[in-house]
């Protein structure tokens, strides 16, 4: 059985959603959870879910596979990154990143630090021996209901045109083995879609992919991001975060003015009821937390990093996704693509 170790003690709702997050999980999908965290406030957690049940902690736990490893040290959304990891050694997401190494868990689930969560998965768990840059890759809704990976959202401020290579790869297995496109369609973010449009980076990168065997339809602007038609879309990541921040805000405020207008009158009142079910399936698109979280693509053990607001739900997606990322042997399949040269020319991976 595939173990996934989940830190706590991550995210805002924390201990409260990972625990909910990973008893549905294990309910529904097959996996046994690794808590990882104190100890003392998991139980007391699984204490409210047994009283529902009418079982004891310890049956709930073991009938649930669901086990609890201590850490007692808590990283905090202030914690400076560098400082975050070298002192705190019992941290949660130390403690979790050091399970997936060791082979006690096959994946690696937190809402917390995004900073703190990537480097210690670098240090702890380690990157594939062909990655030079592990990406962030998230999943951006679209017009066809299939959603479209962006990556790197955060992971490499500065990257050279073989990193974005490197990403369209890792980013069309994503895409085929956990969104289900077929032959991914990749394209490069770009301020046009003619070739000589952009900067050094995304020329230079443009050839790259031009020639490679990726599925490669060229630029695209940001207005397309949404259009589905592209399955994954490359960038620095710096672009890339820029990008996904500026789509959950204008998610979260579609959602708001949608509420204003109609609650804005009796009429409108009256007419929220009548699409209500509309409204309902609206929302559930636009809804980061299907995903679960944005994955660390590159990194030896499976690393998905969750909002920090991410409900039980989200947690639930997020060990659902880890699941299928580690079934469908993504990172065997990343080992063998991504060393196949884009170039004759680049003689020791043109770096």
């Amino acid at each position: 059985m595939l173990k996934i170790a989940v830190d706590a003690m991550g995210g805002d709702f924390a201990p409260t959603s990972e625990v909910e997050g990973a008893l549905e999980a294990v309910r529904d999908l097959g996996v046994g959870v690794i808590l990882v965290g104190r100890a003392e406030q998991i139980k007391a957690e699984l204490e409210r879910h047994q009283r529902t049940r009418g079982l004891s902690t310890s049956r709930l736990s073991r009938d649930a596979h669901i086990e609890i490893v201590d850490a007692r040290e808590v990283v905090t959304m202030n914690d400076p990154v560098a400082t975050a990891v070298r002192r705190k050694r019992n941290s949660s997401i130390r403690v979790a990143a050091q399970l997936v190494r060791g082979g006690e868990a096959q994946a690696l689930v937190s809402a917390g630090n995004t900073g703190a969560v990537m480097m210690t998965a670098k240090l702890v768990i380690g990157t594939l021996a062909k990655v030079d840059r592990p990406a962030l890759a998230a999943v951006l809704p679209t017009l066809t209901g299939r959603g479209t990976v962006l990556l790197d959202v955060g992971a490499n401020a500065e990257c050279k045109p073989t990193h974005l290579y490197d990403f369209a790869v890792m980013g069309s297995l994503f895409s085929s083995v956990i969104v289900g496109a077929h032959n991914p369609r990749v394209g490069l973010l770009s301020i046009g879609e003619e070739e000589i449009k952009g900067n050094d980076l995304t020329k230079e990168a443009f050839k790259l992919l031009k020639i490679s065997n990726l599925n490669f339809i060229g630029n695209i602007e940001g207005r397309d991001m949404y259009t589905g038609e592209t399955d994954v879309i490359v960038c620095d990541g710096f672009t890339g975060n820029v990008a996904l921040k500026v789509s959950e805000g204008v998610f979260e405020l579609v959602m708001r003015m949608l509420k204003q207008e109609l609650k804005a009158s009796l009429q409108t009142k009256a007419g929220a009821m009548l699409t209500r079910p509309a409204f309902q399936k609206f929302k559930q698109r636009l809804d980061y937390e299907e995903f679960g979280g944005a994955l660390l693509l590159g990194i030896k053990g499976v690393t998905l990093i969750c909002h920090g607001r991410s409900s039980a739900r989200a947690i639930r997606n997020a060990i659902r996704v880890a699941r299928d990322y580690c079934l469908g042997e993504i990172n065997d399949r990343i080992g063998i693509e991504i060393g196949v040269p884009v170039l004759a020319s680049r003689d020791g991976r043109g770096r």
